[in-house]
């Protein structure tokens, strides 16, 4: 997508969120269904695959986190809603899960340092909104937990050595019930061969 249609999907993005959020006041719902049936729509409309796709997640998952902002919302579950909200797009349209998991909690976790909030907490719920999604698209809580922390951790080094250091430290726990977030995906399968 070019720079033009990706500011009009933020900005639409944020609109419609903003206006629903002003008048109902609830996150979850709200921004699940409105990041699905955006991505849904605009994916459907354009046959956007592959980095399009991703454009697409990143380009909702700001919208969101920017209405949640003006709103007055808790970026937090604004953050982790919009991972749930995208798994459930991506399970529709046939994108690759772990791919948008990670490109939608880098967005979210760069959106929050955008509008001054809390990226650990972003990055934690993030987290949380991937294991949650997960269920829903036939991946591991492990996988997806994974995902969402090194699409956290990237954006936190784009954002500077200290906010790494901070998203590192948060998501070096457990976090869902999931353990060692930050193994890369790929390393348990290749230790799993060694076996």
């Amino acid at each position: 997508m070019d720079e033009s249609k990706d500011k009009t999907l933020r900005d639409s993005v944020k609109e419609t969120l903003t206006g629903v959020l002003r008048g109902t006041g609830e996150v979850a719902g709200a921004v699940i269904d409105t990041v699905s049936d955006t991505l849904v729509k605009t994916v459907r409309g354009t046959r956007a695959v592959g980095d399009d796709l991703l454009s697409v997640v990143r380009n909702t998952v700001h919208g969101t986190i920017h209405a949640a902002a003006v709103v007055g919302g808790d970026l937090g579950a604004a953050s982790k809603n919009a991972v749930i909200g995208v798994l459930h797009g991506t399970s529709e349209v046939g994108g690759e899960a772990l791919e948008t998991i990670r490109e939608s909690a880098r967005a979210a976790v760069k959106s929050t340092a955008e509008v001054g909030g809390d990226i650990t907490d972003a990055a934690r719920n993030v987290v949380e909104g991937a294991i949650t999604g997960a269920k829903n698209v036939g991946i591991s809580a492990e996988e997806a937990a994974s995902a969402a922390a090194k699409g956290a951790l990237d954006a936190a080094g784009d954002i500077g050595e200290t906010a790494a250091f901070r998203v590192r430290r948060v998501l070096s726990g457990t976090i869902g019930g999931v353990r060692n977030i930050l193994k890369e995906p790929s390393s348990e399968n290749e230790e799993d061969r060694q076996r």
